[in-house]
């Protein structure tokens, strides 16, 4: 399976297949890699690769179709997965995104702040909300330009994965 992904506005093309159990030829931009990998938890990877490198990598849905929050060395990036095939990956940043969208939970954590209220205007990428999660602050964005429609939480409040925290109209 061959994967276009965009992390800090760099483009990979990573390409994986199951070489045996456990273990994945990961090819990242026509460099070939052998990766042994064990699933940690709901959001967890364990990876030990080629060299005898071990890393552990959190990685959990973001707060916009095809994105992804990647947590490795006490730092996390969002990750466009499939960019330019989904077309979000343009010039606009997303603002042709169409209908109402939710920012959603991408993992357990707690509400820190509320960047938004109700009936306010955002542009594409702007931030909504801020949520606690693994002791860090991460903030979410609109995925388009639009108007705020609901905001489901408070500040403080709990949320579990997959919640709908914000919906943009």
């Amino acid at each position: 399976m061959t994967f276009d992904i965009e992390i800090n506005g760099r483009a990979r093309v990573v390409s994986v297949e199951r070489a045996a159990a456990g273990r994945y030829r990961v090819t990242v931009d026509g460099t070939p890699h052998l990766i042994d990998a064990e699933r940690v938890g709901s959001f967890g990877l364990s990876l030990l690769m080629d060299g005898g490198v071990s890393r552990d990598v959190q990685i959990a849905p973001g707060g916009a179709p095809g994105e992804m929050l990647v947590r490795l060395d006490g730092r996390t990036a969002a990750a466009l997965i499939d960019g330019r095939r989904t077309g979000r990956a343009s010039a606009d940043g997303g603002t042709h995104a169409r209908g109402e969208q939710a920012v959603v939970a991408p993992m357990p954590g707690r509400i820190v702040r509320l960047l938004v209220s109700r009936g306010d205007d955002v542009a594409a990428r702007q931030g909504v909300v801020v949520v606690e999660a693994m002791k860090m602050e991460n903030e979410l964005r609109s995925p388009k330009a639009g108007r705020v429609k609901d905001v489901a939480v408070t500040a403080g409040a709990s949320v579990e994965a997959g919640r709908v925290l914000i919906v943009i109209e």
